[in-house]
């Protein structure tokens, strides 16, 4: 066993024994109200159970959940659940012959579409799984040589843009990464084509290689030569959605009241 794979199973079993006992993972820095003392209490009124049952399913090992006992029914993951699925809902509205994604979720935004329609997926990383109604193209969109121009009548590009140039997934470093993207995605749109684009909002920064947040003026300069706003709705940073708003200076010069919200954009090429 080389060394990297002794360290990796080392921590593993670290994480899983302290874990069952004390439901705290200390690699990750998660940390449960719930603990073994508990789990095995549940654990032995089951084994009684089992005695008086006509089934039969061993208790083969210890997988404690201990923080799904509090959670809420569901979780709504920060900007993605609420942007996927209205997204998704607003392209199923406006049907397009054809729809290209670049870069979003796949088990999100990509997933809905795919429920319903057949979508071309761009994404710089490779798709190693065959999935239904989506047809998959590795390439980077930072590339002007990988595109064809004026061919396109709907694409959409969510929570992805912010990070084309930092490194993260592997594309090369490229400052104005974000801006080459938004232009060769531009180019790839046909005249009067829908393009569907969200990135996070607030302070204009960079969060490296995280990502980087825009301002709501800073985006309104980007847009406005090239397209004409359709509908804006955003995700403020209590995760709440508020679709189809105005856009006034206030809010602009506020970036929605948001640290790292989400701004999305449904806008027609001009």
């Amino acid at each position: 066993m080389n060394f990297s794979l002794l360290k990796k199973k080392i921590r593993w079993t670290i994480e899983r024994y302290t874990y069952l006992y004390t439901g705290v993972i200390p690699f990750w820095g998660h940390f449960s109200l719930m603990n073994y003392w508990r789990l095995r209490k549940d654990k032995n009124a089951l084994l009684r159970q089992a005695k008086q049952s006509q089934y039969r399913f061993p208790i083969t090992s210890l997988r404690p959940c201990y923080s799904d006992r509090t959670d809420d029914a569901g979780s709504l993951p920060l900007h993605y659940f609420f942007q996927d699925l209205f997204v998704a809902q607003r392209v199923f509205k406006n049907a397009p012959l054809h729809h290209v994604d670049i870069g979003s979720r796949i088990d999100g935004f990509v997933a809905h579409l795919a429920s319903f329609r057949s979508v071309e997926v761009f994404d710089i990383r490779p798709l190693e799984v065959n999935i239904p109604n989506v047809t998959f193209k590795q390439l980077d969109i930072m590339d002007r040589t990988c595109i064809k121009e004026n061919s396109i009548p709907s694409v959409s590009c969510l929570h992805a843009l912010e990070h084309f140039g930092l490194g993260r997934y592997g594309d090369p470093i490229n400052f104005d990464g974000f801006n080459i993207g938004f232009k060769n995605i531009t180019a790839l749109l046909e005249s009067s084509g829908k393009f569907y684009f969200s990135v996070p909002i607030g302070p204009q920064r960079i969060e490296f290689h995280a990502h980087r947040v825009f301002s709501l003026s800073f985006l309104m300069e980007m847009i406005s030569p090239f397209y004409t706003i359709d509908m804006f709705s955003y995700v403020d940073d209590q995760n709440n959605f508020y679709p189809d708003v105005q856009l006034t200076n206030e809010l602009i010069n506020n970036n929605c009241h948001c640290r790292y919200g989400c701004g999305i954009f449904e806008l027609i090429k001009k």
